[in-house]
């Protein structure tokens, strides 16, 4: 099969498309015929091993993992003999963290791993992305204890991440004030935003209105320019380490010191994970945003642009073109 591989640690240009052996398919497993994936911060993190001790995880020189790729959507083509929950030809989409390859046209997961049928009327486009950051956005808003009625603030609102917290905070009843770019406002409000901040025409952290928890979808934000914004015992949330690692250090010492806190949101990896986004996105409550498409014999361009940081909400692969 055709496949997105990386034999080395680098930028976008280490990945080259080749052929390389079909997945073997388990007794409990079922074989994808992926039309769709995605390529998003996850992947590029590891492709580059960013930062440097991922190493522990993917390999200390080189990579264990040479085909990437976490989201897909696609149709079973084979089932094993103990599977009982999918069938050959279903439509079916899913995540697939940690094993990856869904960068390839064939992809084996567990009958019991994050895959499950497609939401109706979805297209493999539309459901590919449906996943990585839902799931991510998920974390933040059940790791922040989010109820109706409360005032969050969502700092990238425009990213998978911060698209998918938007549309999911607004389903729960909270208010939300999203922070964006000029060219964007009109998308944020369009997902539901009830206020609308411009970072490029002013500093979101000097806003005078205070929320029960910041979720920094992006990761370009601290807990110390972001405390102001809190509430008292308001919790600050984001998607990358910061600073010396500081978001899981201060997840364990702010709550000490009561008051305002840090929150490091760890998400749920599990089948019913991705039949609770099925849900979502059947009922109406969450769309993936997509930017731009790419074919899968031009995703180093899709990585480089990823890298551009510029991208809104998801960037898709057509592993079988669209037709």
């Amino acid at each position: 099969m055709k496949a997105a591989v990386h034999s080395r640690y680098g930028p976008p240009d280490v990945v080259r498309i080749a052929e390389v052996d079909e997945p073997s398919v388990g007794d409990k497993d079922v074989l994808v015929r992926v039309h769709a994936t995605t390529v998003n911060r996850t992947d590029c993190a590891y492709r580059a091993a960013k930062p440097f001790f991922m190493r522990i995880i993917t390999g200390l020189t080189r990579p264990r993992r040479r085909v990437l790729g976490t989201e897909f959507a696609g149709v079973v083509e084979e089932v094993g003999g103990g599977v009982t929950s999918f069938a050959v030809g279903e439509r079916v989409f899913g995540y697939n963290e940690g094993a990856f390859g869904t960068h390839a046209e064939y992809l084996s997961v567990p009958e019991d791993g994050m895959i499950a049928t497609m939401p109706a009327d979805a297209t493999f486009a539309e459901a590919a992305p449906g996943t990585e950051g839902s799931h991510y956005a998920l974390s933040f808003i059940n790791t922040a204890g989010i109820r109706a009625g409360q005032d969050v603030l969502v700092h990238g609102a425009t990213g998978a991440i911060g698209s998918a917290a938007v549309q999911l905070l607004k389903s729960l009843g909270v208010t939300v004030t999203a922070v964006c770019d000029t060219a964007n406002l009109e998308l944020v409000r369009s997902l539901g935003a009830d206020r609308v901040v411009d970072y490029t025409a002013q500093d979101f952290t000097r806003d005078a209105q205070t929320y029960d928890a910041v979720f920094d979808a992006v990761g370009k934000s601290t807990f110390g320019r972001c405390k102001r914004l809190l509430k008292p015992g308001g919790a600050y949330l984001s998607s990358d380490l910061g600073p010396w690692c500081q978001n899981l250090v201060l997840p364990l010492v702010t709550p000490l010191l009561g008051g305002k806190k840090v929150k490091f949101p760890f998400p749920r990896n599990d089948r019913e994970m991705v039949w609770h986004l099925r849900e979502l996105i059947e009922s109406g409550q969450f769309r993936p945003v997509i930017d731009r498409r790419y074919p899968l014999d031009q995703i180093v361009d899709a990585y480089r642009y990823v890298e551009t940081g510029k991208k809104i909400g998801n960037v898709i692969i057509d592993v079988v073109p669209p037709s």
